[in-house]
């Protein structure tokens, strides 16, 4: 159980990179696509810095995840662990109540699946 812990947290961590990346880099491109129908094309442009900020925030919890990943004392790793994951998990949700329910599939529910795998190590 713990290998697939570290797998799934990596996995929330990398999508989280990714995240950051189309936010703050790709906002008017990969963004389009993945906010297709949430979005109307008008609205990319003048929201270019907002989405960035929002990256920003992304980037900070995929390095939260990466830290408890290199953490040495397995108890210090697990909570460092919890609290992100517990993070991406609140976002998700609330995400998906604001913006659109596709975020808790692709947000909310890995990073629930790698805090149950957490918990279960």
């Amino acid at each position: 159980m713990e290998i697939l812990s570290k797998i799934s947290i990596a996995i929330v961590a990398l999508e989280h990179l990714y995240i950051m990346y189309m936010e703050m880099f790709a906002w008017e491109t990969l963004g389009k696509k993945s906010f297709k129908g949430a979005l109307k094309d008008e609205l990319f442009t003048p929201t270019k810095g907002l989405a960035a900020n929002q990256g920003l925030y992304n980037g900070f919890l995929a390095a939260g995840l990466i830290w408890s990943l290199l953490i040495n004392d397995s108890n210090w790793s697990t909570y460092v662990a919890q609290f992100f994951l517990s993070c991406v998990t609140v976002a998700g949700l609330y995400g998906a109540f604001t913006a659109s329910r596709k975020i808790f599939f692709v947000q909310a529910l890995p990073a629930i699946i790698a805090l149950l795998a957490l918990l279960l190590k």
